[in-house]
């Protein structure tokens, strides 16, 4: 008679993207030193930061647009460095800038499917397949819950909340596993930002690993799962959200301590 041994510990599937005590340094200058991230499928993973704190540098390794100099990188298990930000999205890495890389003038389909157009026929004859480009983008949009009124509008006539969705849709639809978001809110209003977060929770329940840069806590507590604090190149605080609530995380996020202190100063030059 034989028993089953139950005393290993169970393993669930790697990290979609997993960075481990990770620096860059450019020169003498230090972007960034010991940041660690972990990305999961069907979850959020926010990097919360001020200018200069970081998120820039940070994205740019995991877009494989800067190799890192210290620390590991990990992708689905697999030590690796990106070479390129096409060697990240051949891995599943999709990046959405701040700067969305549209052409506002041409319609929504055709910048959905912007450097990848299917096409149909062959020889002379081969031509792109519009028809296909057309109902794909109207059928993806839907599917992530964006309604347009019509895919043939210019793109630079949607508000910039659309805009980032159609930016979000696309990566979907090309296969990417990880989406990583630069800052989509930063520029928008309060509206603009909820329909956006409504749908970086859409790409999360699809089961894309999503990282949220942002400097607003507010919007990254309420889609996030994650919380990764920068400040000056280095990590501030890592957190899940069921250790820390929302007012420590924009007490962090605001400084604290050093607020504390600037508070305590202020007090008493107000006394003088």
């Amino acid at each position: 008679m034989t028993t089953s041994d139950t005393s290993a510990p169970l393993v669930g599937p790697a990290p979609l993207v997993e960075l481990d005590s990770v620096s860059k340094y450019y020169g003498n200058i230090r972007a960034l030193e010991g940041v660690s991230l972990t990305v999961h499928a069907g979850e959020v993973s926010c990097v919360l930061g001020d200018n200069g704190a970081g998120k820039s540098t940070l994205i740019k390794i995991i877009a494989g647009l800067h190799r890192h100099d210290a620390g590991t990188f990990r992708i689905e298990g697999e030590e690796t460095s990106l070479s390129n930000p096409r060697d990240a999205l051949d891995r599943g890495i999709a990046t959405v800038y701040q700067d969305l890389a549209v052409v506002p003038l041409m319609p929504v389909w055709r910048n959905f499917f912007l450097g990848s157009e299917p096409t149909k026929g062959a020889g002379p004859f081969k031509r792109l397949d519009v028809d296909r480009m057309r109902r794909t983008t109207r059928e993806e949009l839907l599917r992530m819950g964006i309604d347009l009124r019509d895919v043939d509008q210019p793109i630079g006539t949607l508000s910039g909340g659309e805009r980032q969705c159609v930016a979000i849709a696309r990566a979907v639809y090309f296969g990417a596993k990880v989406l990583v978001l630069d800052e989509p809110t930063a520029a928008l209003g309060v509206k603009q930002s909820g329909v956006v977060l409504k749908y970086v929770a859409a790409a999360r329940d699809a089961g894309l690993g999503v990282v949220l840069i942002t400097h607003n806590p507010h919007h990254a507590y309420l889609v996030g799962d994650r919380f990764v604090l920068l400040k000056r190149g280095t990590m501030a605080g890592s957190h899940l959200r069921e250790e820390i609530e929302l007012d420590e995380l924009t007490r962090q996020m605001a400084g604290g301590s050093e607020l504390e202190e600037l508070s305590h100063e202020m007090e008493r030059a107000e006394r003088k």
